[in-house]
């Protein structure tokens, strides 16, 4: 009977040792590929470990350079958000170191009330343009928060550090024709900002009152005139507007659920010093000093476009009277408690100009004329013509413009010439 062995090695001559050597080789071969299976799971372990260990110093890294957070940053944030006024208020102004933004920055500060501002910096416009406003303000007092109203954790430790009273929202991504270019932007900033924002100021306790700023964009193709808050708004003509648009019908919604006091702001075209570049009137000024063509759009029938431009100090007064007058909201932390003010006010100037006249306004205050190019207005989403009946602005906040286009211009015309540094003589900047 065969035994165990002889099962499993023939008994034929050679063949037993062969299978020896074989099994032999076998076991040599194994235990090479066990230390080798060893030696990439220690490589393994050790590239895991290296790859965390870098993440870590990354966010290490990130958390140590990033421009919020720190006992100092905290304090520069109280001290700028202290009220020395009996009565004041604590503004949180995002988009504080935009046109808008600075401006009603420090009106609110030289009246004694405690301001934050929240920017972003980005490049839509020449960032150094921000900057100098972020130094203005910060000699009068106001600590500029360098970050995005997207930012869910810097908007809790704001809200943290600070109980404030009022929010001033006017961060957004301002241009109907850049929409085109980069409709993205819009969304981010117009809409999940707006949300994020929102999100914010609902779970605050207390929550604080929100005043934003919508556009009148949001009349879109509306075509009676003057426009009033109670126009259709149904038809916008570009990306910017409905996004605004949307805006209004987000706000509307926090405010019946969350009890959110809001004020909705619809701007009719501003202007005036540290304004912004993207604008008719700044870029032309800037190519008529320069010597270069400026483009006048026409719109339907050779009818000139027609704008209704608001001087900043008015829109100012227009912000602080909403601010002044807005209805505490009624929920805390993120529960109504009862119904809260829900306005949306035009803000402008009445007094439609065409843009042929601003042109005219601009070549007799910088003693040059412009080489003007006149083309049809293409399908970019701009409008004929805006004008804004402000009579529920005027009743409840007691909103009253003052500046005409010709005394406004020419405030900005010299601060654009002190600004820049710009040489008549010379024909350029000196700076």
């Amino acid at each position: 009977m065969p035994s165990l062995e002889d099962e499993f090695f023939p008994s034929t001559p050679g063949k037993k040792d062969r299978a020896h050597t074989i099994n032999r080789q076998f076991h040599r071969c194994f235990a090479s590929t066990s230390t080798m299976f060893l030696w990439a799971l220690f490589l393994i372990a050790l590239t895991a470990s290296y790859l965390s260990f870098q993440s870590l110093v990354h966010s290490g890294s990130r958390y140590f350079t990033a421009s919020w957070g720190g006992i100092q940053w905290e304090k520069q944030v109280r001290t700028s958000a202290q009220i020395r006024r009996s009565g004041g208020m604590s503004v949180l102004v995002t988009g504080g170191a935009g046109f808008v933004g600075t401006h009603v920055s420090l009106a609110l500060k030289k009246r004694g009330d405690g301001v934050v501002g929240l920017d972003n910096f980005n490049n839509y416009y020449d960032p150094s343009l921000k900057k100098a406003r972020k130094a203005l303000l910060n000699n009068h007092g106001i600590f500029v928060v360098e970050g995005d109203i997207n930012d869910a954790r810097l908007l809790a430790k704001l809200f943290d550090i600070v109980a404030f009273t009022h929010v001033m929202h006017l961060a957004a991504q301002a241009g109907v024709r850049y929409a085109m270019e980069n409709p993205h932007s819009y969304v981010h900033s117009n809409i999940a900002g707006l949300v994020s924002l929102l999100e914010a100021c609902k779970s605050a306790n207390p929550q604080p009152a929100v005043v934003w700023a919508s556009s009148s964009s949001v009349y879109g193709l509306n075509e009676k005139v003057p426009f009033s808050e109670s126009d259709r708004t149904d038809q916008p003509a570009s990306l910017y507007a409905a996004t605004k648009k949307a805006g209004e019908e987000i706000t509307h919604t926090y405010n019946h659920i969350y009890g959110l006091s809001i004020t909705g702001l619809r701007f009719f075209t501003v202007y005036g010093p540290w304004g912004r570049p993207d604008m008719a009137y700044f870029f032309f000024t800037r190519n008529i000093l320069q010597g270069k063509p400026i483009t006048v759009y026409r719109g339907k029938n050779r009818v000139d476009l027609a704008r209704d431009f608001t001087y900043i100090d008015d829109i100012v007064k227009g912000c602080l009277g909403s601010l002044d007058t807005a209805g505490k909201s009624t929920g805390s932390r993120g529960k109504k408690h009862g119904p809260a003010p829900y306005r949306i006010f035009n803000l402008g100037n009445t007094s439609p100009v065409t843009v042929p006249a601003l042109v005219g306004i601009l070549e007799r205050n910088l003693k040059m004329k412009a080489k003007k190019n006149i083309i049809d207005m293409p399908g970019n989403g701009d409008v004929p013509f805006t004008h804004a009946n402000i009579s529920s602005a005027r009743r409840e906040l007691g909103y009253k413009p003052t500046t005409d286009l010709q005394t406004g211009l020419k405030k900005f015309v010299r601060w654009y010439l002190s600004y820049y540094g710009y040489n008549h003589v010379q024909g350029k900047a000196v700076n």
